[in-house]
Order: C-alpha cells, then sequence, then structure tokens
C-alpha cells in the first residue's frame, strides 16, 4: 500500500537577485494513513517550506511529491486547488475565519468551493461543529468567541471536507498554553479516530505530543523517528537557540 504522502529528493529553492537560497535540500519521508506526525524545526530550518509543499501551496523546485499516489509537482495552479480541496484540511495559526459570517458559514466555506449542495453543506457544518463542541454556537461571529474557540471552529471547517490529510500549522501558537493544550487534546482524539494529522511547529514540547517527529535543520531532515525517544528532543543549545517560526 503507498504511503499517503511521498517527499523523494524534494528541493526547494528561492531566487532573491543573484543569490539562490536552497529551502529544502533533498528532503525525503513518507507518511502512511492514519499517522500523527509533527515536522519540527526553528527559524530558517525549512518546516513552512515542507507544509507549503504538503498543502499544495507550493511545488518542489526538484524532486517528487506525491499526495495520495498523485505527482503534485506536475499539477497547474487550478489542480493543485482542486486537490487542496479535495484531500486537505488545513488549520492555520491565525485563525483566519471571516468576520462577517457566522461560524457555520465559516465552516461551510470549504464545501461551497466544492460544489456541495446547500441542505448538504448546512448539515455537514452543523455535524462538524457539534464535533469541536459549538454546535450551540453556530449562529455566532468569530470575534463574539474567545482564541480558543475560535481555534475549535478552524478545526471543524478543516474536518467538514471529510480530508484525507489535517494540516495544522503552529495551531497553538496564538493561544495561552491552556487553551493550546486543549487543542492539541483535540488533535489527539482526531489522530485517535483514524485521522492522518501532520503538525507544523518550532516548539519541542508540543512537537512530542506526537506519534513521530521529522526535525529538519537547515533544509535537511536530522531526525524521523519515534516522538518517545530521547533522540526526538533537543535542548535549546542543541537547536541553536533559534526559536520562532521557520521558512
Amino acid at each position: 500500500m503507498a504511503a499517503l504522502i511521498t517527499f523523494q529528493d524534494v528541493c526547494k529553492y528561492y531566487h532573491m537577485g543573484d543569490s539562490t537560497v536552497t529551502a529544502a535540500d533533498h528532503i525525503s519521508f513518507e507518511i502512511e494513513t492514519g499517522e500523527f506526525t509533527a515536522i519540527v524545526g526553528s527559524s530558517g530550518s525549512g518546516k513552512s517550506t515542507c507544509m507549503n509543499i504538503i498543502g499544495c501551496l507550493d511545488v518542489p523546485s526538484e524532486g517528487t511529491y506525491l499526495l495520495n499516489g498523485q505527482d503534485v509537482g506536475r499539477m497547474d495552479k487550478n489542480q493543485l486547488a482542486e486537490i487542496r480541496n479535495e484531500l486537505l484540511g488545513f488549520i492555520f495559526q491565525q485563525y483566519n475565519l471571516l468576520p462577517k459570517l457566522d461560524l457555520l458559514e465559516n465552516v461551510e466555506v470549504p464545501l461551497m468551493y466544492a460544489g456541495v449542495p446547500k441542505a448538504e453543506r448546512r448539515e455537514r457544518a452543523r455535524a462538524a461543529l457539534e464535533q469541536v463542541g459549538l454546535g450551540d454556537k453556530w449562529r455566532h461571529k468569530p470575534m463574539e468567541l474567545s482564541g480558543g474557540q475560535q481555534q475549535r471552529v478552524s478545526i471543524a471547517r478543516a474536518l467538514v471536507g471529510r480530508p484525507s490529510v489535517i494540516l495544522a500549522d503552529e495551531p497553538t501558537g496564538a493561544l495561552d498554553s491552556r487553551t493550546g493544550r486543549e487543542v492539541l487534546s483535540m488533535l489527539q482524539d482526531l489522530h485517535d479516530q483514524g485521522h492522518t494529522v501532520v503538525l507544523i511547529t518550532h516548539d519541542n514540547s508540543i512537537a512530542v505530543q506526537a506519534q513521530r517527529i521529522i526535525r529538519l535543520e537547515d533544509g535537511r531532515v536530522v531526525y524521523d523517528g519515534p516522538a518517545s525517544a530521547p533522540e526526538a528532543v533537543v535542548t535549546p543549545r542543541a537547536a541553536g537557540m533559534r526559536g520562532g517560526e521557520g521558512t
């Protein structure tokens, strides 16, 4: 059975004037269906580049990225948009909710792009909000909610399209520690239910909540293995003491 996500010697280059920046340097890994994987690294490590490629927001300069067996690097913009909507559910650090829409309408948005009929959209959006504990607040606007509740709405929006991959980009970055733990617990619950979760983070304490860690430095994989292994965790000194978000 083929892996759900496959990176084969993926490279990504950015040209800045006369200089070329290598953001991903021959990265290879596979993620199977049902895994909970954290891609972790400090600023400039390449983790955000990996996220953009996994999320079909960008394509490799070299190498191959297969998503559910499909070669993403060969797709045009319309095909990339289609596969994003069909196979991926995004959870962002800043929620990206539309302030003028109520919660139900916000969760419906991916289904509108997918051409799902209105009655089915409403039913699925209500069910997704129920799943994250916000079924009774569906008429509320995003600004009427706490940050943690807004992140739960974004999780519902990610789930409503029944994606193959839930891609969470620094999902606790805008939350306090208690609310962040609640969001991580929800991601673990989704994994327990059989969802494939890919978590992008710079925070070691968050990464170790996953089942597996892929650690990046300078655009290369320096560790790929169980999150429970001693070598999966690095100290601030070993990590170069470079907190923050990455490339």
